[in-house]
């Protein structure tokens, strides 16, 4: 019987780190029970590590955790890859081919391979993404088996400053290696958008606490993704140095006001000690800032807002009050908020939030990138004690000798009446004394 392979994966944001495990039955069927994540302040910034040695102990302590509840030892993990400088640049390759021999995927490969030769200056490639084939000029889904003189093919290199990755390398220095790198806004775009999201255009946001990630998908390609250093901590700074207050109660001030975005109608009440209304009037100017770059991108990509038909919204900053109408308001696209992957089944309720998208996209990304038979955990074994190992033979009895204990002679009781007569006797025949007064 096969058994159940076990996906692990890390994802570290600006605010927090989190660890989950997927099992994946050899039907094919993957869901998610255990999940632990460690909030941080500072470590990480713009999603790039800054301090290697506190993250690294933070991951230490999650994957410890996370062995704990499978009770077994984890050997390895896929990495999600995201942060400020992660970005796509376009890339074109052309190449003259024999009209004799159809297109083969090795050759597509190849062409692929070659579109990354030219390095990118202060830039790594981290991945690669198809855009468009075109055969003798003519675009085409799939140019393998097909005819032509030349093929071209235009893909998206997936970049990032080199400290990106250099810092997730040295975080795994404690014996379990990255069995993969895998770009989270990428894995998210493939597991949560439907297909005709990505045929009929889409924009998905992903805003974060100090990042906003864009991602736009057209033709069912991608087209463009681009990270804002930007996001919901901006916010709360805002309202923090505004009004001069502990971050913490920005925060919470941030939180409690129902439409922060719509300063006019934002009661005038008093939110530990910060009214309302003020809070709000940060709040706004922040976000349409945030909105008027997020717009840019769709002309940065060069497509209009008649070129998509939705716009994904997700994140934990995402769920800030009044977010969704207003870009809706300021892009005059329909926006809606996304939803976990459809392929896992979520089995503690505890963690099925939206807030986990993220390292949710990764596990299910990861489950088809794992190999048949391998696995990210190897379960301990233990010997049954009620199993005493093989029978030996019987061996023929033979009788012991008796036991031949030694005997004492018994000496014979003495007559107690015997012996009082006899000292009575004694007693009477010796002579009285003679009494002398008469």
């Amino acid at each position: 019987m096969e058994k159940n392979q076990y996906i692990v994966a890390l994802e570290i944001g600006s605010s927090k780190i989190v660890g989950a495990i997927a099992e994946k039955t050899s039907a094919g069927y993957l869901s998610v029970r255990h999940l632990q994540e460690e909030k941080h302040l500072n470590s990480v910034r713009y999603g790039i590590v800054q301090n290697v040695e506190n993250i690294k102990s933070s991951i230490n302590r999650i994957l410890k955790n996370l062995e704990g509840m499978v009770d077994g030892r984890i050997t390895q993990v896929f990495m999600g890859v995201s942060g400020r400088s992660l970005h796509s640049i376009v890339s074109e390759v052309n190449r003259s081919v024999g009209s004799t021999e159809p297109i083969t995927k090795e050759l597509i490969d190849r062409i692929i391979h070659d579109a990354t030769s030219t390095p990118i200056k202060n830039h790594d490639t981290v991945d690669i993404v198809p855009r468009a084939f075109y055969v003798d000029k003519v675009e085409t889904p799939n140019p393998v088996g097909q005819f032509g003189s030349s093929i071209k093919i235009k893909v998206n290199l997936i970049v990032a400053k080199p400290a990106l990755k250099l810092n997730l390398n040295r975080l795994m220095t404690f014996g379990i290696p990255v069995k993969d790198y895998i770009v989270t806004p990428l894995a998210v775009g493939e597991q949560i958008l439907s297909d005709s999201d990505r045929e009929l255009g889409c924009m998905l946001v992903d805003m974060g606490a100090e990042t906003t990630t864009v991602t736009i998908y057209k033709n069912k390609a991608l087209i463009y993704l681009s990270t804002l250093p930007l996001g919901g901590r901006n916010l709360t700074r805002d309202v923090m140095n505004g009004l001069s207050v502990l971050e913490e109660t920005a925060e919470n001030v941030k939180k409690n006001i129902n439409n922060p975005l719509d300063p006019s109608n934002v009661s005038n009440v008093v939110i530990e000690g910060v009214n309302a209304r003020d809070a709000a009037n940060y709040i706004s100017a922040r976000t349409g800032e945030i909105i008027a770059n997020i717009n840019q991108q769709l002309a940065d990509a060069g497509v209009s807002s008649d070129g998509i038909q939705s716009i994904v919204l997700i994140g934990g900053s995402a769920h800030l009050g009044g977010l969704q109408l207003k870009l809706e308001e300021t892009i005059k696209v329909k926006v809606r908020m996304g939803q976990n992957p459809p392929i896992l089944n979520i089995l503690n309720p505890e963690i099925n939030r939206m807030e986990y998208i993220e390292i949710f996209s990764l596990l299910a990304k990861a489950a088809e990138l794992m190999p048949d038979g391998e696995t990210c955990i190897e379960l301990n074994k233990y010997e049954d004690p009620t199993f005493e190992g093989p029978a030996m033979p019987r061996q023929p009895m033979t009788p012991e000798p008796p036991v031949v204990r030694e005997t004492k002679p018994v000496k014979p009781k003495k007559n107690r009446w015997k012996k009082w007569t006899d000292k009575l006797s004694s007693l009477m025949s010796e002579d009285d004394p003679v009494d002398d007064e008469q």
